[in-house]
């Protein structure tokens, strides 16, 4: 009886805990991808505002023309 209450509750089923490792893997490794993906666009964004502040400080009206 008891053996059949333990099951009940939700016992040690050794293929439910390994579902539960597996699972619990894949959300740190997720979490870990998501990091590394923030951090590259941190690290885009910048370069792209760096990029934008240089191409506003040319001023095109000076620039001269192409050779043609």
């Amino acid at each position: 009886m008891a053996k059949a209450l333990l099951g009940y509750v939700g016992g040690s089923d050794p293929r439910l805990l390994a579902e539960m490792r597996r699972l619990q893997q894949r959300v740190q490794d997720l979490e870990s991808e998501l990091m590394r993906i923030q951090a590259e666009n941190d690290a885009l964004t910048a370069a792209a505002s760096h990029h934008d502040r240089i191409m506003e400080s040319v001023d095109a009206h000076q620039a001269e023309p192409a050779l043609t």
